[in-house]
């Protein structure tokens, strides 16, 4: 009971936080880039909901395994609306930046997209079961691990170069996000408590989140000063 109450309590927070955010960037954003990071956020909550929504109910009935299928179907969701976030994020990095051709870089942002979209589609995932076999964890996020590292290496470079106090933080939140990511998916299968890294990986979307909510802000006070 002390686990349904926490994690309800920290997954309602988190998920009307997400989505709350993103829809007031997404519908009063005075700039593209605003409504793309609100977009992100409104993904980013609306595909968690999928997983955290069936683990709340079933941690306060009849408990996380007997809803295996329900869970499943959520982590495979938030594994395909997780990809499309970071498709998203290297967008903003664009726009923000003012980056023109990199296709070979963008090239390899989708293509790494579809591969890890399409390895998530395999059956042999068993998405319905339990538990799902580590070799398929670890392959389907292989390529999503290489796409955060993308992330973190180029808002690093162009934040630095642009001196940005927006996002200058954005590598750190990212980078820190798959830290406490890839041991769950490495691990939790033998050492079930490593999933309390769960938390601090949320923690760290939700900095994410902050950073576009400060731009949202920064761009409103530009609109009232011009």
């Amino acid at each position: 009971m002390p686990q349904a109450i926490a994690e309800t309590v920290f997954d309602v927070l988190y998920l009307g936080f997400a989505i709350i955010a993103g829809l007031t960037m997404l519908m009063r954003g005075k700039s593209p880039l605003v409504r793309k990071a609100g977009f992100m956020a409104v993904l980013l909550g609306a595909g968690d909901s999928f997983h955290l929504i069936p683990r709340a109910y079933a941690l306060w009935t009849t408990g996380l395994e007997a809803h295996a299928a329900a869970l499943g179907i959520g982590k495979f969701i938030t594994s395909i609306t997780m990809t499309i976030f970071y498709l998203i994020l290297y967008y903003i990095w664009r726009e923000r930046y003012q980056v023109k051709g990199r296709k070979g870089l963008t090239g390899t942002m989708w293509g790494l997209s579809f591969i890890r979209i399409a390895l998530c589609l395999l059956p042999q995932n068993q998405w319905l079961a339990y538990r799902q076999p580590l070799v398929y964890g670890v392959l389907r996020n292989a390529p999503f691990a290489i796409m955060g590292i993308i992330v973190i290496v180029i808002f690093a470079q162009e934040a630095k170069k642009a001196d940005d106090k927006v996002f200058r933080f954005m590598p750190h939140a990212v980078a820190l996000s798959f830290g406490f990511y890839l041991p769950v998916v490495l691990f939790s299968g033998m050492l079930p408590a490593v999933g309390i890294l769960m938390i601090p990986k949320t923690l760290a979307y939700v900095w994410m989140i902050l950073m576009g909510w400060k731009l949202y802000k920064t761009s409103h006070k530009c609109v009232k000063t011009a």
